[in-house]
């Protein structure tokens, strides 16, 4: 496998998974990567039943920079400029600090704003792009798409919201892998709920 391989990313959880192999690779500088939308459900080609022998890399693999990745000091720093906004893709209560069953403390990062990542879906499968852009701008306002930092409980589902807005066209947002289980390890960090 290069980087030239194509990789197809799916899972039988509403491209949840499949969305974070694909910021992954894509985030590492494998372009060739793609959502199989609503899982193997959804396709309609063969599926092979022998399975392939792994192959070495045919060239080298160099450690790369995740490109998009924000750490939790940039975080911490957007707080006071607000050059950015958190966008927490966790269900509403464990935003509002109501049933966190995950991490020891509950609640979000000061001034993010939630959007829950199921609201991307139509049953199994993304919504329509032309719906998934007017759900965002509608919710976003005035707000670009590169001033906004997705974040869950653990990076997973953020990228769901990530890979929505890119599916909708509005391309350049990031991600804070690190998410709410890194935020709220450091008890120095606020809280809000």
């Amino acid at each position: 496998m290069d980087n030239n391989t194509l990789v197809v990313a799916y899972d039988k959880q509403g491209s949840v998974y499949a969305s974070r192999l694909w910021w992954m690779l894509k985030a590492t500088g494998h372009a060739n990567v793609r959502v199989l939308d609503g899982g193997l459900d959804a396709w309609n080609g063969p599926i092979g039943t022998i399975p392939r022998k792994p192959s070495p890399a045919s060239q080298a693999i160099e450690a790369m920079p995740y490109v998009g990745l924000v750490l939790a000091d940039a975080v911490s720093e957007n707080l006071q400029t607000q050059k950015s906004v958190v966008m927490d893709a966790r269900a509403n209560d464990r935003f509002h600090g109501q049933n966190e069953t995950l991490d020891p403390v509950a609640g979000h990062i000061p001034g993010a704003i939630n959007r829950f990542f199921k609201d991307n879906l139509s049953a199994t499968a993304f919504k329509a792009p032309e719906q998934l852009y007017k759900d965002f701008v509608d919710f976003l306002g005035p707000l670009k798409a590169s001033d906004v930092i997705h974040q869950c409980g653990s990076g997973v589902t953020a990228c769901h919201n990530l890979l929505a807005m890119e599916i909708a066209g509005l391309k350049g947002s990031r991600l804070y892998a690190g998410s709410w289980s890194e935020w709220c390890a450091d008890p120095q960090r606020p809280v809000e709920t």
